[in-house]
């Protein structure tokens, strides 16, 4: 006695994919409405590495604490971001008078 059995085809499941392609039917958006693109965006605030750079540039120049006081940073960090405008070309100075604490500039040049 043979038995047969009837052999079911083999269906794969369809592909899931991250993003569907694009079908060439594709129906776009009328260009009178307004797209994301299309709105000006507001501007960036100022960032903190631009901030310590306006505030060694002024004439009285800046104190570890006032640079800490704005940008949040701790005083190490805000130490690191000085050597980083050294690195990239600045020229920082620092003065201490007796009695006061170090003042940081960055001389024009």
């Amino acid at each position: 006695m043979i038995d047969t059995i009837e052999a079911k085809p083999i269906t794969n499941r369809p592909r899931r994919m991250a993003r569907e392609p694009k079908s060439a039917g594709a129906v776009e958006a009328p260009a009178s409405t307004p797209t994301p693109k299309d709105e000006p965006k507001p501007p960036k605030p100022p960032s903190k590495s631009s901030l310590v750079l306006q505030m060694l540039q002024r004439s009285e120049g800046a104190t570890i604490a006032q640079l800490v006081a704005v940008t949040g940073w701790l005083p190490h960090t805000t130490r690191a971001a000085l050597t980083g405008l050294k690195k990239k070309g600045h020229q920082v100075t620092s003065e201490k008078a007796e009695g006061e604490e170090r003042v940081y500039r960055v001389v024009a040049g």
